[in-house]
């Protein structure tokens, strides 16, 4: 019988543990094997276990603490301090012995009740840590940034690092105080009130032990009301006109918080006196201090005084009130968005542009000028150089090589893997993870073309035909910007015809976790739910599973702490290819600074500090993904390179053939303008004035974002730079007001160190300097151009204007544009003429040569007449 009766729960028993054990194994043991194995294929084997044993002191030694601190008092307040039975209830054996067993129940129940209890309590409130907990780590390992905030008088990195940690903290502890002090009085409550016989007062003891409770408490109210204080740093009521406190909140608030501190510590003092006090007689302190510690609290909700403030105060003279905390507020988001450093250059433009004309009718100023953009070239290449159904150009890259015996701009893209353009039947398991499992090469085109011809290529085709010297010796892409499934290369296919005419190499590379026997073989068919991988007989003790192989996927599995900018871009190495990814570190902590208003990262919003800490190299063929430090000054990265030693290595080790491959990030140099647009007015006056504050220039209400040239602008002995440069206007005026330019070379020293910084080409506001727009405009009113758009749109195929260049030439401004033939019949675009304008001179031609050229009669004819009618140029 007794079986019978056990039969049922051991089958339970069984089911249970069962359902746990694969749940353990399918949810933890088997992520954290295939990511061990992982990490451990990128030689990141140290630092998945750094990694995870951080996550397990800091998440694990929070909860012990707040284990102990609960089980602590509980375990005090079991024992009921002062539990003392009178001698009538001694008398009595049968009353002795119920008060006994009842006395029991508390002084045992610290192991019975009081245990799990601190357990799921300790969960419950460590459960912020568990998802924060590198902002622990960041607080251990940071250091002094040596810049002081001017409100407080802090060091900015206290701000970044110890300030976020502090607050839940804060938070955290007094939730644990609080939470302390219910149930502990509600269990002396219990024992007072169950415990026969019992006085009505309560004994010392439980009426110290709360006092200390009721001390936590009032300790860390205390704190929270001074980290309150640093609120102030960050509120936005001032915006659009400036960000972070003004007049109100450091005039006001801020001595109602100091004096809301002092009040609820007399009030606290007070309550003390009054729970110790003789048949609590002293209660005339507590009354007072209450009632002007509500008092104090109740006036910093009211907003009727702020406003009188506001109103009679500030407003009759903002600049002098607020003008020092728009000062603060100015400095602080230069220095957060990395806008300290810009080089300011007062450029003249001078009307007769015949001297510069005649300075630049060199072939040289023309080769490197980008007439073709990336949105019509990536249609040229899926056209012309797709040449297989399975390979695609995710996005075309702008960069520059030593070509032709100069550094030369080009266009190039790579050449991925999708094989969502092959037959339904043939998406099957085996062509997608054993046979289609890479691209192949690059496309290399220059930047500068000429127009009405068939386009000119640096490397092309299957079979990486170069003229000018391009060669890689695994062309293979393994690793990319499509959204790739896993591979299992080598394998036993036999497969012929994917990239060239003879069958592709075997996979040689170290990248991929081996797979050496069942054991893993039938783990990753669990890991990924396909059973194919284990019964596939074609997996060979030499295969390498490939997983994560978006190279962005791939970083953020290593480092999800850096902020990854939208667009990596490729470099042709000597032996292979290689992708360069900008990474950032964030923070929306830096005191005063003003926030960003575009997402332009992805999940990233709300933050007030940047800086392009990181370059980071992933090998195409092999996935290894190396971290190159290039702001050592970041307090941020420096905490992370203190724990995590060995992953970020010195810029001085990327090998010289990437060095000079590194660019400025278009995206933040676009960020950090929008900032400067407004944060260039430097003074408190200049600032609230807002004359000079700037916008994006904008061509048929499209915004005109930064792109890259190669040029010589003199600051290196002829050496050619390859900038980033961002036009801006007059806001709600299309002429412009500067040209800014992000350069990456160190211009003290002329050589290939990387040194990123910003230029800005400001021009003097009595001469009109025409805007892109304006420029669209001369084009549109030029008959001769607009008689050819017409007739064009007419014969099968439409106008498309492209991207206006606008380049500073000595003391005149060149604008470039291309022009574009789009065919009704194919979606292949065709460069057919380049527009080239200086001042109101519009020319229209085949080549920039030859438009220059014509621009320059026009301007010495110019020239001629007004010389000779005795009349002044106009620009």
């Amino acid at each position: 019988m007794r079986i019978r009766n056990l039969l049922p729960v051991l089958i339970g028993a069984t089911i249970v543990i069962a359902i746990v054990l694969y749940v353990a194994f399918y949810f933890i043991f088997l992520d954290l094997f295939v990511d061990l194995w992982w990490f451990r294929s990128l030689q990141y084997e140290a630092y998945f276990w750094l990694r995870l044993l951080y996550r397990f002191i800091l998440s694990g030694g929070v909860t012990l603490f707040f284990f102990a601190v609960f089980y602590f008092h509980f375990w005090i307040a079991s024992r009921y301090l002062g539990l003392n039975p009178p001698d009538a209830v001694l008398l009595d054996a049968d009353k002795r012995r119920r008060f006994q067993r009842f006395a029991d129940v508390f002084m045992s129940g610290s192991s019975k009740i009081y245990t799990p209890l601190s357990f799921l309590l300790a969960i419950f409130i460590a459960i912020p840590f568990y998802e924060q907990w590198e902002k622990g780590l960041l607080f251990f390992f940071g250091s002094s940034s040596g810049i002081t905030e001017p409100v407080y008088g802090q060091d900015v990195s206290f701000y970044l690092l110890s300030y976020p940690i502090y607050m839940l903290i804060q938070q955290e502890l007094l939730s644990t105080s609080i939470i302390l002090f219910l149930l502990v009085g509600c269990l002396y409550w219990l024992e007072h009130i169950f415990v026969p016989n019992q006085s009505k007062e309560y004994p010392l003891g439980a009426k110290i032990h709360l006092s200390i409770l009721l001390g936590f408490i009032v300790l860390f109210v205390v704190w929270g009301f001074l980290l309150e204080r640093y609120s102030l740093l960050y509120v936005d009521s001032h915006e659009p006109v400036f960000f972070g406190p003004g007049f109100v909140e450091i005039r006001y608030l801020l001595p109602l918080i100091w004096l809301s501190i002092f009040t609820f510590l007399a009030t606290a003092i007070a309550g003390m006196v009054f729970i110790f006090s003789e048949k609590h007689r002293i209660k005339l302190p507590l009354i007072i201090s209450s009632l002007l510690f509500f008092a104090m609290l109740g006036l910093q909700k009211v907003e009727l005084i702020p406003r009188l403030m506001t109103t009679f105060i500030v407003k009759p003279n903002p600049v002098k009130t607020e003008g020092i905390f728009m000062q603060y507020n100015i400095e602080a988001t230069l220095d957060a968005y990395d806008l300290n450093n810009i080089k300011t250059i007062d450029f003249q433009v001078k009307l007769d542009a015949t001297k510069d004309i005649e300075k630049w009718s060199t072939q040289k100023h023309f080769e490197n000028i980008p007439v073709w953009d990336r949105e019509f070239l990536n249609d040229v290449y899926m056209q012309l150089q797709g040449i297989r159904p399975y390979y695609r150009f995710p996005a075309v890259d702008e960069d520059r090589y030593f070509l032709n015996e100069h550094l030369q701009q080009v266009n190039l893209a790579a050449r991925e893997m999708n094989i969502k353009k092959l037959p339904s039947e043939a998406q099957n398991w085996e062509n997608t993870h054993l046979r289609y499992t890479h691209g192949y090469g690059a496309v290399v085109t220059p930047a500068a073309q000429d127009a009405d011809k068939p386009i000119v290529w640096y490397l092309r085709d299957l079979n990486m035909t170069s003229d000018v010297g391009f060669k890689v010796k695994y062309p293979d892409i393994y690793y990319g910007q499509e959204h790739y499934q896993y591979a299992i290369v080598p394998n036993k296919l036999t497969v012929a015809g994917l990239s060239t005419s003879e069958a592709d190499k075997r996979y040689a590379g170290r990248g991929g976790v081996p797979i050496p026997g069942y054991f893993r073989k039938i783990l990753f068919a669990f890991y990924f739910r396909d059973e194919k991988i284990f019964f596939s007989t074609n997996i060979s003790t030499r295969s390498k599973l490939m997983i994560r192989r978006n190279i962005i996927e791939r970083i953020n599995a290593l480092t999800p702490y850096l902020h990854l900018d939208k667009d990596p871009y490729l470099v042709i190495g000597k032996d292979r290819l290689y992708w360069i990814q900008d990474a950032y570190t964030t923070s929306d902590k830096y005191p005063v600074s003003k926030l960003a208003e575009d997402d332009f990262l992805d999940g990233v919003q709300n933050f007030n500090y940047i800086r392009n800490s990181v370059k980071i190299v992933v090998d195409a063929y092999d996935g290894s993904v190396d971290y190159y430090i290039v702001e050592p000054d970041d307090p941020l990265i420096k905490a992370y390179s203190r724990a995590y030693p060995g992953v970020f290595k010195n810029l001085d080790e990327m090998p010289d053939e990437l060095r000079k491959h590194l660019r400025y990030p278009r995206d933040l140099f676009y960020m950090q303008m929008k900032v400067y647009a407004k944060y260039h007015q430097i003074t408190a006056d200049l600032f609230y004035e807002q004359a000079e504050t700037w916008q994006f220039a904008t061509v048929d209400n499209k915004t005109v974002r930064p792109y890259f040239i190669t040029m010589d602008f003199g600051n290196c002995n002829d050496k050619e730079e390859f900038v980033m440069i961002n036009p801006m206007t007059p806001i709600h005026r299309d002429n412009l007001s500067m040209v800014g330019i992000a350069s990456t070379l160190d211009h003290d020293k002329c050589g290939n160190s990387y040194d990123p910084s910003v230029t800005i080409y400001k021009f003097r506001k009595d001469v009109q300097v025409n805007g892109p727009a304006q420029v669209d405009a001369l084009i549109d009113q030029d008959p001769d151009i607009s008689e050819q758009f017409t007739l064009w749109d007419q014969h099968g195929s439409s106008v498309r204007r492209g991207r206006m260049i606008i380049l500073p030439m000595d003391n005149s401004m060149l604008y470039v544009q291309p022009i574009y033939l789009l065919s009704t019949k194919t979606t292949i675009p065709e460069l057919t003429r380049v527009i080239v304008s200086i001042g109101n001179q519009v020319v229209m031609d085949k080549t920039l040569w030859s438009a220059f050229q014509r621009l320059k009669k026009l301007f010495i004819k110019e020239v001629k007449e007004s010389t000779g009618s005795g009349t002044t140029l106009g620009n």
